[in-house]
């Protein structure tokens, strides 16, 4: 990855983030997290990866945020210094979910070995 496309990930993930902590309301108990973001080489799209906590909540935390993809969108156009703005698209997490289980099955096995 281009020194550049790890720079604009990183500030669309920080601008992005802001937005959605400020603007976007969730339900009650929910903790959602913007992990990561890959942006193609030609910076035309961005792919934002969305944790959410807990796991059961996702569809629904999916269902607001693409409702508001376009205001989301315009928002983040606004604050970039930079042309093109990719276009954002929302991802589930996996890779989260899978680094969870690994540790509630490291958590059983320290507490077997005791």
């Amino acid at each position: 990855m281009s020194n550049r496309l790890a720079r604009v990930n990183q500030l669309i993930k920080k601008e992005l983030s802001q937005i959605i902590l400020r603007e976007v309301k969730f339900l009650s108990g929910v903790l959602v997290t913007l992990t990561r973001v890959e942006t193609t080489p030609n910076l035309n799209e961005s792919k934002v990866y969305i944790g959410v906590i807990p796991e059961n909540k996702t569809e629904s935390v999916f269902q607001i945020l693409n409702k508001q993809i376009y205001r989301l969108q315009q928002e983040l156009n606004h604050r970039l210094n930079m042309r093109p703005v990719p276009r954002i698209y929302f991802a589930k997490e996996k890779d989260t979910i899978m680094a969870g289980r690994v540790e509630e099955i490291l958590e059983k096995l320290k507490k077997e070995k005791k």
